[in-house]
């Protein structure tokens, strides 16, 4: 019998924090404000970024693309959990959900890439400074941010293909805030073990192997900042790491949790915090740490939002 013909289950209901449903308009509010700032704030940075010539520098292209991608990046999640906060049947179709679950993975790895692209960056600019200008060249740059946009959105592919042929007959409530590959996983009815170690392998490749090269690059850099003799000389090098080195903590530290495991039993409510982490709170906060801790970009806001104040006038 063809796989397709024994999945009986149409939809999914999506559970989100049962806990919680008694406040649901509250954190639906909560959440839409989250959200639009995490879109303004990373459409704002992007804008700046790309139209103020003094930031035309790899470091802040980088920076650009990351804001781009915030925005994305939590399209895929969101709006739909903003609309489960309002809605009574929390359902979303079976395509639907692999749809999400391939741009929330595809564009979370793309992010992997990208902070390994900024860590090498990083790297060049403080350990090779004399060499730096010849080696990240533009062209080197659109390069590396096109490979890294590739190979996200190639990635889960495998992963999408074998859940889409898996049967599901039975319980459709995903314990989950969001379409996810572990929650769906236990919901099939059949052996998934494979399904599992491919899960794991791929993710164990990804996260693990991206978070090794920004250590790497990390353990370069901070043998290079020990090396400068002054103080001030030794802040100023490390400061133009500070805001990528949060923002790697942060989403590195949810997502190695969560992701590279070789199981699909889990604690609900763990997990729901975490996925709350990687998916809105660090999106949230790349605005904030990368304009309220860079003063170039501060400089570049206040810029614009003088030239915009003159035009109005």
């Amino acid at each position: 019998m063809e796989p397709s013909n024994q999945t009986k289950v149409t939809e999914f209901l999506i559970m989100g924090f049962p806990k919680l449903q008694h406040f649901s308009q509250p954190l639906f509010f909560l959440l839409l404000f989250i959200y639009l700032f995490t879109i303004v704030g990373n459409l704002l940075i992007f804008i700046v970024i790309r139209t103020d010539s003094r930031l035309h520098t790899p470091m802040y292209f980088f920076v650009s693309v990351l804001s781009f991608l915030e925005v994305w990046y939590t399209a895929s999640t969101i709006p739909k959990m903003l609309s489960n906060l309002l809605s009574q049947r929390k359902s979303i179709s079976f395509p639907g959900c692999l749809t999400q679950i391939y741009f929330f993975h595809s564009l979370g790895a793309t992010e992997c890439y990208l902070l390994t692209a900024m860590a090498y960056d990083r790297y060049l600019a403080i350990c090779h400074p004399l060499r730096y200008p010849s080696i990240m060249t533009t062209q080197l740059c659109v390069r590396l941010a096109a490979s890294c946009w590739i190979c996200g959105l190639l990635g889960p592919m495998a992963e999408i293909i074998l859940v889409s042929k898996l049967p599901f007959c039975g319980p459709n409530k995903i314990e989950h805030i969001f379409c996810d590959f572990p929650p769906v996983l236990s919901l099939a009815c059949t052996d998934t073990s494979v399904n599992v170690l491919v899960d794991f392998v791929i993710n164990a490749c990804k996260i693990l192997a991206t978070f090794f090269l920004i250590l790497l690059s990390y353990l370069r850099i901070i043998g290079a900042i020990l090396r400068i003799r002054t103080a001030a000389g030794r802040r100023k090098a490390f400061s133009t790491c500070a805001a990528h080195l949060t923002v790697v903590v942060i989403f590195y530290g949810s997502i190695l949790f969560m992701y590279v495991r070789l199981t699909k039993s889990y604690s609900l409510d763990y997990d729901r915090a975490l996925a709350v982490v990687y998916s809105i709170v660090t999106p949230f906060l790349n605005p904030i740490i990368y304009s309220l801790r860079n003063k170039e970009i501060k400089a570049a806001l206040k810029r614009r939002f003088m030239f915009i104040t003159r035009e109005a006038k």
